[in-house]
């Protein structure tokens, strides 16, 4: 009997995932019958990433380097947010969008599809964001080539730094998730929304020592969006911490999108829909 429910979920499973392929493909066919806006959203989105960037060169540059962290270092603590925050907002744009879902009430038409409404909603709204990859990869190497060239990292860096924004962009989602998810209960989460995705994130594009220490700790747990970044700079980067850095992170990029999927299935069953 437990093989038999074991072979019905693997089935399942296989199941859900060629849908989610059908769906992002078409997805992605209905988005490029668009191609001059396309091409223009990618121009446009790549300018405004690197001229925010530049703003901070150009401070760096005039100053030398903030608490002890080079220009290199910040572009790469910038570049890896940037990378992971498009892996998030690639496979996850929809779970961002939610409150329109919750206002124009369209997320009652997905409770009433015989699938689960995370599987409906993800690829509704997937979309490859080729200007930040093309912005955050060029920093990135950019970034990565100078402290090569200086002898401060090794090779090893770059698989280690894919890691980082693999796992990165895990902890991004489940934080947008676990945000959207109180939409359930208040409907608007755009103000929720400005404090624990674009503010928290604004702020791990930058070295946490910054910070006072409270605040620190708060993006370090609560809104975990330094270990992002900050915290696998700090081995990677600067030697500091140890190896273990990577199976942490690996264990809270799980840990925390477990625990968003447990109060996400909590939300969605407190859920009244806008016509009740």
């Amino acid at each position: 009997m437990n093989e038999r429910r074991a072979t019905d979920r693997q089935a399942s499973l296989r199941n859900y995932i060629k849908l989610y392929l059908i769906l992002i493909r078409t997805s992605v066919r209905s988005r490029m019958q668009y191609r001059f806006n396309f091409a223009f959203g990618t121009v446009l989105a790549a300018i405004i990433q690197l001229s925010e960037f530049l703003m901070i060169a150009i401070v760096l540059a005039k100053f030398g380097a903030v608490r002890g962290w080079t220009m290199h270092e910040v572009g790469y603590l910038f570049a890896v947010m940037t990378l992971a925050k498009t892996l998030y907002r690639t496979f996850g744009n929809e779970v961002h969008n939610l409150e329109r879902y919750l206002v124009e009430g369209e997320l009652d038409q997905l409770l009433t599809k015989p699938l689960p409404v995370l599987l409906s909603l993800l690829p509704r709204g997937f979309r490859i964001m080729f200007g930040e990859v093309i912005q955050g990869g060029a920093i990135l190497a950019w970034s990565l080539g100078q402290m090569l060239h200086s002898g401060q990292i090794s090779w090893w860096a770059i698989p280690q730094t894919i890691f980082a924004i693999v796992t990165g962009g895990v902890v991004l989602f489940a934080i947008g998730m676990a945000t959207a998810t109180c939409g359930f209960w208040t409907t608007r989460i755009s103000m929720l929304q400005n404090m624990t995705e674009d503010a928290a994130q604004t702020a791990a594009r930058y070295p946490l020592t910054l910070y006072p220490g409270w605040m620190s700790g708060l993006l370090l747990t609560a809104i975990p969006v330094g270990l992002v970044g900050y915290l696998p700079a700090l081995y990677i980067l600067r030697g500091e911490l140890g190896l273990w850095v990577f199976p942490v992170l690996a264990a809270a990029s799980c840990l925390v999108v477990l625990l968003a999927l447990r109060f996400w299935k909590f939300g969605i069953s407190k859920y009244q829909s806008t016509g009740s």
